[in-house]
């Protein structure tokens, strides 16, 4: 399979190339930090009592990402976060974390906040993802 490009130089389209990838810089000697990955649902009665809207506990029904990072000896003011659709990245004059994201999400909607007593970064990322049978509301 042959793919034409647009300039004949070019190795390949940027279509193949996994978002992110920009980020990823082998040979930077930041370590990674902890970090846990949480799926959240918002559920009612309904749900719970009822089953009324067909959620199920897995994460193919869940909205929401939340990203737990632990940021020892780290200031509020020395934290980079950019969120793409599928990629977090985090940089501190420490750390450094690149990841990738399980599902799409709404880089628009995003929420972070710092818990300096548990010295961690909370993000909470709205997930994207086209209506189907499962993903109803």
């Amino acid at each position: 399979l042959q793919v034409k490009s647009e300039n004949k130089k070019t190795i390949w389209n940027t279509e193949e190339v996994p978002e992110g990838s920009e980020f990823d810089d082998t040979w930077d000697p930041r370590e990674k930090p902890e970090y846990e990955i949480f799926f959240k649902q918002h559920v009612g009665t309904e749900d719970v009592f009822f089953g009324m809207t067909g959620k199920d506990p897995s994460t193919a029904c869940c909205e929401d990402i939340v990203i737990k990072i632990k940021l020892p000896e780290t200031k509020y003011s020395d934290i980079t976060l950019d969120i793409q659709d599928k990629v977090l990245d985090l940089r501190t004059p420490k750390k450094k974390l690149l990841l990738h994201l399980p599902y799409p999400v709404n880089s628009k909607e995003g929420r972070a906040r710092f818990l300096s007593d548990e010295e961690t970064l909370e993000v909470t990322l709205r997930v994207s993802r086209k209506f189907d049978f499962i993903n109803s509301s």
